[in-house]
């Protein structure tokens, strides 16, 4: 398909009909895509740890949308037996379009999810990979379907470390980060490859914010009281959710990555981003497959392409 660049949230089609996941929905990018598709017609589960936080959300999304169909999914992706549980009710749903794969945290000490991973790799990559490979076989089931991942640019920073994915030699929080965010690039990367391979009619997309004025930088302690002060130079939450909502609706060419287009790709409308070499290396990206199915027992089902 064409390039396309300059995608806003006006951008976004009619959704009438069409159904999708949104992980992390309560808060930041994921609330403000969620916000967008049910103004478009869409049917939007919000997949959140926290009930309440969820009902919240939707009640701030029918302000605007008094008629907008939602509903609670409940899932932590820190816990691989949820993850489970939330793919079995959502493959209750008539049909699954688009799950976008939103949920993150960002920058926390040393935690551990439910099943003893470092809370990063845990959370932003293997609950990533365990939440679509349970749900490839309804998604699908409709043409036309999407997993989009969330990546971010400083995946240009990451490295894994094959001897300590597990952070139990070391710990940097913002080299695990970064390392998280390589991981969900060489994913889509990977599951793109694989699911084109098998002629499954599911694309598998990937995006990034830019530098977004959310809550997902917390942790970041004191950096975080110059968040008032960079404001003015960085995404709000609706602006960072453009490329989201790009790669879930929009004009995309299969494998595609998308970002803000302004300068260094830190904010501005959306459209195709750039990927650093090791986020495309196939040999590192099916290492990181076979890595992920080990570590999280879960196997989406798909070939390893050969050439």
């Amino acid at each position: 398909m064409p390039k396309v660049s300059g995608f806003t949230e006006a951008n976004v089609p009619d959704q009438r009909g069409k159904c999708f996941i949104v992980t992390g929905a309560n808060t930041g990018l994921g609330f403000e895509a969620s916000r967008v598709l049910a103004a478009r017609g869409a049917r939007v589960l919000l997949a959140c740890r926290d009930k309440g936080k969820a009902e919240i959300a939707m009640a701030q999304i029918r302000q605007a949308t008094p008629r907008a169909d939602l509903a609670f999914l409940p899932l932590d992706q820190a816990d691989l037996a949820s993850v489970r549980t939330a793919a079995e009710l959502a493959a209750k749903e008539p049909r699954i379009d688009v799950l976008v794969n939103n949920a993150g945290v960002m920058t926390p000490p040393l935690m551990r999810t439910k099943q003893g991973f470092e809370l990063q790799f845990g959370v932003n990559h293997l609950g990533t990979f365990a939440l679509t490979a349970l749900l490839l076989p309804k998604l699908a089931e409709t043409k036309g379907a999407r997993v989009v991942v969330t990546s971010s640019s400083v995946h240009r920073n990451g490295k894994l470390d094959w001897d300590d994915l597990n952070a139990e030699k070391s710990y940097s929080r913002f080299g695990r980060y970064s390392a998280s965010k390589l991981a969900n690039a060489l994913f889509f990367f990977e599951l793109d490859r694989r699911l084109r391979a098998a002629g499954s009619p599911v694309t598998a997309l990937g995006c990034h914010p830019g530098a977004a004025a959310t809550d997902l930088g917390r942790y970041m302690g004191a950096l975080q009281l110059l968040l008032p002060l960079a404001r003015v130079f960085l995404n709000t939450a609706a602006m960072g959710a453009w490329p989201t909502l790009q790669a879930a609706t929009g004009p995309v060419t299969p494998g595609g990555y998308y970002g803000p287009t302004g300068f260094r790709e830190i904010r501005g409308v959306s459209g195709e981003a750039s990927r650093s070499s090791e986020a495309q290396d196939p040999a590192v990206a099916q290492r990181l497959w076979d890595v992920s199915v080990a570590m999280t027992g879960i196997d989406p089902g798909l070939p390893a392409v050969t050439s």
